[in-house]
């Protein structure tokens, strides 16, 4: 049976849903479910909230109560087939006596595949595929991890019209707005981690920690500094949220006790784009927000790890100062990476671009 109107309207808010879990479900998919009975009324909805605790579907199903018998239930994400520290939606469906299933996007992860073909089994009309593509960039973090087995990369940076950080002195205080500003909390609310390099380290000494948005779980603050030249009165080195400081393997870091070091071997001077990604994601972090300055970008970019690009651009002119991307591997406009634009947005006075690799063509 095709999905009915009702069943896109509820997957609709199944998936904004989900996107109240974005930042405290790691390492855990963010899923939204919603219930409804045979005319088409919700009657039950939920999300997963945070890691280790109940799925989006058994929030959905306790709210419905006795109403989930003969209902159909809408999930964002192919229902699981697995205990883990939770037991399996699937189960969980058919003890409630759902009729139908109608999911977006199938579970990718191998442990816990197989839930439509259980539900099936169990006399369960299942569909799957509804509103796929926004179901899935809504999870893409969670999803890029399973699939490449590193975490999802947000590179974000805040620039001038003309594509300048900071101006020919240095000062970059502020190019963009307080709004553009108070965004960016925003976007590392929804990341597990933040990472940054030593010369933002240096010269900015940030902070790194959301401020301003109630309940948010903070994420891991990642400072590459191959040399271990931050200061021990770095700001980022505080109780605020969970730092990490990533050093070559010789690297002296007797003045530095106390702080979480992640000794790494170095690539040609440098500290691994991948062999970072792989160590976050063996600790659980899916999403990463790079918030580094344009050598560490580059680095990003050339070693194929950036997902997503989020640029703030400030109406202001600076003529001279760094760029936003420092040497990425590009030498010629033929090697030039695409970008497919997915959202442009008013913040204040500025204009934020949300962009993704344009998927090459043959």
């Amino acid at each position: 049976m095709a999905p009915t109107a009702a069943e896109a309207a509820a997957m609709r808010r199944a998936i904004a849903l989900a996107a109240r879990g974005l930042g405290s479900t790691s390492p855990n998919p963010v899923v939204g479910c919603v219930i409804l009975d045979a005319s088409g009324q919700i009657v039950g909805e939920g999300f997963h909230q945070r890691a280790g605790g109940p799925h989006a579907e058994i929030h959905a199903l306790r709210a419905a109560g006795e109403k989930a018998q003969g209902a159909t239930a809408v999930v964002t994400l192919e229902p699981c087939n697995h205990t883990g520290r939770t037991g399996p939606c699937a189960q969980a469906l058919i003890d409630a006596g759902i009729a139908r299933v109608v999911y977006a996007v199938g579970d990718p992860n191998p442990s816990a595949t197989g839930g439509a073909e259980t539900l099936r089994r169990a006399g369960i009309d299942v569909e799957g595929g509804l509103l796929a593509d926004e179901a899935e960039a809504g999870n893409i973090a969670w999803l890029t991890s399973v699939r490449l087995g590193r975490p999802h990369v947000t590179w974000k940076y805040a620039a001038t019209l003309d594509g300048r950080i900071a101006a020919a002195d240095g000062t970059s205080r502020w190019i963009t707005s307080a709004e553009a500003r108070a965004d960016v909390h925003r976007l590392r609310a929804e990341c597990d981690a933040v990472v940054v390099g030593s010369g933002t380290s240096r010269a900015d000494d940030p902070h790194l920690a959301v401020r301003g948005i109630d309940g948010a779980v903070q994420p891991l603050r990642v400072v590459l500094d191959t040399h271990a030249t931050i200061l021990p009165t770095a700001r980022v080195l505080d109780d605020a949220a969970p730092t990490l400081v990533v050093v070559a393997e010789d690297a002296d870091t007797r003045h530095l006790p106390g702080v979480e070091l992640l000794r790494l071997p170095l690539r040609d001077g440098r500290i691994g784009v991948h062999d970072l990604l792989t160590h976050l994601h063996l600790r659980g972090v899916r999403s990463v927000l790079l918030e580094g300055g344009p050598t560490l970008a580059g680095a990003f970019v050339a070693s194929g790890a950036v997902d997503r690009i989020v640029g703030y651009l400030a109406p202001v002119l600076l003529g001279e100062g760094p760029g936003a991307l420092g040497p990425a591997g590009i030498t010629t406009i033929t090697d030039a990476l695409r970008l497919d634009v997915t959202e442009t947005v008013r913040i204040g006075p500025d204009l934020r671009i949300t962009a993704t690799l344009a998927t090459k063509e043959h």
